[in-house]
């Protein structure tokens, strides 16, 4: 039975998903933004954004199968996150078809296995130490081959690292030593990021490592870290001189991921607005020239496309 019939909805249309109506003045504030700024958010599947992104309400099960399309017509969106990626392998047919399903222009940032990234196996698998964490022949099998699958329009490949006590891997300099042999490892060419969620790992060590190899350095905005402009500050010319700006804003102070999912859901309007968060965002990015890549979450205010529609308004 489909998912919004079982809760007592009306069974959806038929017919292919197509976007919402776009205001004239949203076309016109995405036509004001520099060509190499993309804005996102970090998937693209919730039934909540009808009538902002998609023409009608379709389940979570129809938007993730047939919803990109829609969303990547809307002219603000020109990137979103590939989420599921953390949690289960992609398979490169999959990726062919995301690629196949939106402009030349658009680009996906993708998220790392979290069995790469993750120092602590989780409860369910026994928890300890995971062997295979910064495994770099496991990335290249599981992630990297069927990432290649995007051609051109493959984005940032993103190592989201969870909060972790930097002190069980021997420290902040003994981390960024592992991390720079990994990413050592891998193959080069492609637009690799790291996003920390441990302040403690935000090192002058790890700056060196990222700058040492050309990687970006991914501003969030994230309880568990500084503001984005403060990251931008600790790492200098680490961030000044890298290829591109990575920044994903996250989740709202004070809050957890499921209580800001029970509090937003269904993710149709602006809950808790961060005009501080936004203002942040909006200061480092006005001076920006590389290309740049922001992916929102909507548990930072609410609802993500709003966050970015308001973050477009603040850059223009």
């Amino acid at each position: 039975m489909d998912q919004l019939q079982m809760f007592g909805l009306p069974p959806e249309k038929q017919g292919p998903v197509r976007p919402a109506e776009v205001p004239a003045e949203l076309a016109q504030l995405a036509a004001r933004l520099r060509p190499n700024l993309r804005l996102g958010t970090s998937s693209w599947s919730f039934p909540g954004w009808e009538g902002i992104v998609y023409d009608r309400r379709v389940s979570n099960a129809r938007l993730a199968k047939e919803g990109l399309a829609a969303y990547a017509a809307h002219p603000l969106f020109r990137t979103v996150g590939v989420d599921r990626a953390f949690y289960a392998p992609v398979p490169a047919e999959t990726f062919a078809a995301y690629a196949a399903a939106v402009p030349a222009d658009f680009r996906f940032l993708v998220k790392v296995l979290s069995e790469v990234v993750s120092p602590l196996r989780a409860p369910e698998r026994g928890g300890g130490d995971n062997p295979r964490f910064l495994d770099p022949e496991l990335c290249k099998r599981a992630v990297i081959e069927p990432f290649s699958a995007l051609g051109e329009k493959a984005g940032p490949l993103l190592f989201q690292f969870p909060p972790f006590d930097v002190r069980l891997l021997g420290g902040p300099r003994a981390f960024a030593e592992r991390l720079h042999a990994f990413l050592w490892a891998l193959p080069k060419g492609l637009l690799y990021a790291v996003e920390l969620r441990s302040e403690a790992a935000l090192s002058f060590d790890y700056a060196a490592a990222l700058a040492d190899l050309g990687v970006v350095h991914c501003l969030n905005v994230h309880p568990t870290m500084p503001a984005p402009s403060e990251q931008a500050a600790r790492l200098a010319e680490t961030y000044r001189e890298a290829p591109a700006v990575v920044v994903r804003w996250m989740l709202h102070a004070g809050l957890r991921y499921e209580a800001a999912k029970e509090r937003y859901e269904p993710f149709d309007r602006l809950v808790d607005p961060d005009p501080g968060s936004r203002a942040d965002l909006g200061r480092l990015l006005s001076r920006e020239g590389r290309p740049t890549y922001v992916v929102i979450n909507n548990k930072a205010e609410g609802s993500s496309p709003l966050s970015a529609i308001e973050l477009a308004r603040a850059l223009t």
